[in-house]
C-alpha cells in the first residue's frame, strides 16, 4: 500500500472528490482531505492510500502538475516522519536560541551581571 501527498488542492474539495480523482487508477482505500482543526477549513493537502503500487504510481505520474478544478496539483508518494529531513534545530521556530536559558525560580533574583536588572544595579550600586 502506497500513502501519496496531494497539494495544491482547491480549499472547496471534499474527501469525495478527491477519492474519485485517484479512483480512476485503481482501487482507493482511503483519501482524507486534511483540515485545520481551529477554523475547520482545508488546508490546501490531503492523502490517498492506494492498495497496489503500480496503480499508486501511475496515478502520481498521471496527477503530479494536472489541472484539478483550476489549480495545478503536486502529488507524490508520501514519506513517513522518520525519513523526512530534520527542520531547524529542535526550537520550534526554525531560529537559533539566544540569550540566557536557565530557568528563574519563583520569587529568584535575576542574575546581576546583566540585562535590565544588572544596569539599573550598577547605576544604583
Amino acid at each position: 500500500m502506497i500513502n501519496i501527498y496531494v497539494g495544491n488542492l482547491p480549499y472547496s474539495v471534499k474527501s469525495e472528490e478527491l477519492r474519485e480523482a485517484f479512483e480512476a487508477y485503481g482501487d482507493v482505500a482511503s483519501a482524507e482531505v486534511i483540515f485545520d482543526r481551529r477554523t475547520k477549513r482545508s488546508r490546501g493537502y490531503g492523502f490517498v492510500e492506494m492498495n497496489n503500487d503500480d496503480d499508486a504510481r501511475e496515478a502520481i505520474s498521471s496527477l503530479n502538475g494536472s489541472d484539478f478544478q483550476g489549480r495545478e496539483l503536486r502529488v507524490d508518494e508520501s514519506q513517513a516522519k522518520e525519513q523526512k529531513p530534520e527542520r531547524g534545530n529542535g526550537g520550534g521556530n526554525g531560529r537559533p536560541r539566544t540569550g540566557n536559558t536557565t530557568r528563574q525560580q519563583p520569587g529568584e533574583q535575576p542574575p546581576a551581571s546583566g540585562g535590565l536588572f544588572g544596569f539599573v544595579k550598577k547605576l544604583f550600586g
